[in-house]
């Protein structure tokens, strides 16, 4: 069967499937070997993911499972300008080009709500590409019931969102009540402080069929000097090839 797992006793269980976001060769290496379904692909994930280059989304490319592109041009809100929404349209471009499924983006406006018409330009732009609507959902609260139902009738296939709270653990209710209002029109991807120890609660409390992580672990500084000039910081991490194994193995029940 597509949709399920056979368990032992011989009872259907969903099959979830793990996204990991990563932002370099090694990363995406780390998190293939251990058993990611689903690439976001970025680079500086220290600034909450920003869009990878061409050449990064040319490597990726060839990777046997699902590869989606970050789509933001800088850190900071989800508030672009003209100039900021022309160059998401290009690297939209630039995706499809590299021969990726898909692409991750969102834009709002300055009181949080999803900027509807500049989200209806870039997902023209992206039409035959999967979409998957980033946590600038989660500034659209308190109402996220109509921010997901604009996601809905905008054609995301899913929304990353932790539940308009700082990680995934904290935001369950809201996660709870969009998972119901969703009513399989939309998949609702919790993402942020989902470890192997926060992930057993959520799955405890969630119909939840994928989840989003980074899998990462801190990143020793390789080189005193860059660290001295600003280069490297000792709080830099990487995806783990343990830790998505073990992500993995949870929601495999």
């Amino acid at each position: 069967m597509s949709a399920d797992r056979l368990v032992l006793d011989g009872t259907p269980s969903p099959l979830r499937r793990l996204e990991v976001c990563v932002d370099d060769p090694a990363g995406l290496e780390a998190a293939l070997r251990g058993g990611a379904d689903r690439i976001e692909l970025c680079s500086a994930l220290a600034l909450g993911g920003l869009t990878p280059s061409l050449g990064f989304m040319q490597r990726a490319s060839a990777l046997a499972i699902p590869v989606y592109a970050m789509i933001r041009p800088r850190a900071g809100d989800f508030y672009f300008s003209p100039a900021e929404a022309d160059l998401m349209g290009r690297d939209i471009a630039a995706a499809r080009e590299a021969g990726l499924a898909g692409v991750v983006l969102g834009a709002g406006l300055p009181d949080g709500r999803l900027d509807i018409r500049l989200l209806e330009r870039l997902l023209r732009a992206a039409e035959g590409l999967g979409a998957t609507l980033h946590r600038a959902f989660d500034l659209a609260g308190p109402d996220f019931d109509a921010a997901l139902d604009h996601a809905i009738g905008l054609g995301f296939e899913r929304v990353l969102t932790s539940g308009g709270a700082r990680t995934a653990p904290d935001g369950l209710p809201v996660l709870a009540r969009l998972m119901e209002r969703a009513e399989g029109r939309i998949t609702v991807m919790p993402g942020s402080g989902i470890t192997a120890a926060t992930l057993p609660g959520l799955i405890a409390s969630l119909p939840i069929t994928e989840v989003h992580a980074s899998c990462s672990k801190p990143l020793p500084v390789r080189s005193p000097a860059a660290e001295r000039l600003g280069f490297a910081s000792p709080t830099e991490r990487r995806t783990d090839e343990g830790a998505v194994r073990a992500l993995k193995a949870l929601l495999a029940g």
